[in-house]
């Protein structure tokens, strides 16, 4: 199954700074790289976008760095639970987009997006990890979480791949400047 612009609406997951200080440094930062470089797309090709925050007062907000590229009211949902699915105002949100394609980014690969995913999946959505957008405090977790989430049939991808798929042809409008994101 392939993304497609038209379907597509962007997740970004609790990627905050202090849940992000808990996290290796080289994965903290991939995944602070490719959820800018998603977000910046998405802003190009019109794409909406919800994000979350796990319990902001003790992991605090969203990385500045990811704070800066998001469009004004972007609709941001704090929450306690661990599936996005269960926070109040989220479906609602996620319904009012008519998207069915969900687009996950962020952390924790075996908490956050893996509940998400899955309950997201169970309800009929089609569901699309970013492996090279999300991470976990340990490697062995988040390859963990992506075998389960490969074997419940959720579309395990990557950066490039969600940008391609969301193009389609080199002759869209945006090709250029999406493509400089990668570069």
């Amino acid at each position: 199954m392939l993304s497609r612009a038209s379907d597509s609406i962007l997740v970004l997951v609790d990627v905050q700074t202090r849940l992000g200080a808990a996290m290796p440094e080289s994965a903290r930062e991939r995944v602070l790289r490719n959820s800018g470089i998603l977000l910046q797309a998405a802003a190009l090709l019109n794409i909406p976008l919800l994000v979350t925050e796990q319990y902001p007062k003790g992991l605090g907000h969203t990385e500045a760095s990811l704070t800066a590229l998001l469009p004004p009211h972007t609709p941001l949902i704090e929450k306690t639970c661990f599936s996005c699915g269960a926070a109040s105002g989220f479906m609602e949100r996620l319904n009012a987009s008519a998207r069915t394609q969900i687009i996950l980014a962020g952390m924790e690969t075996h908490v956050c997006i893996l509940q998400t995913a899955l309950e997201l999946g169970s309800a009929g959505r089609e569901v699309f990890v970013v492996e090279d957008a999300v991470c976990a405090r340990t490697e062995e977790r988040h390859q963990n979480a992506l075998a389960r989430l490969r074997h419940h049939g959720v579309v395990v991808t990557n950066t490039e791949s969600v940008l391609f798929e969301w193009l389609r042809d080199a002759t869209h409008k945006e090709f250029k400047n999406v493509s400089r994101l990668i570069r």
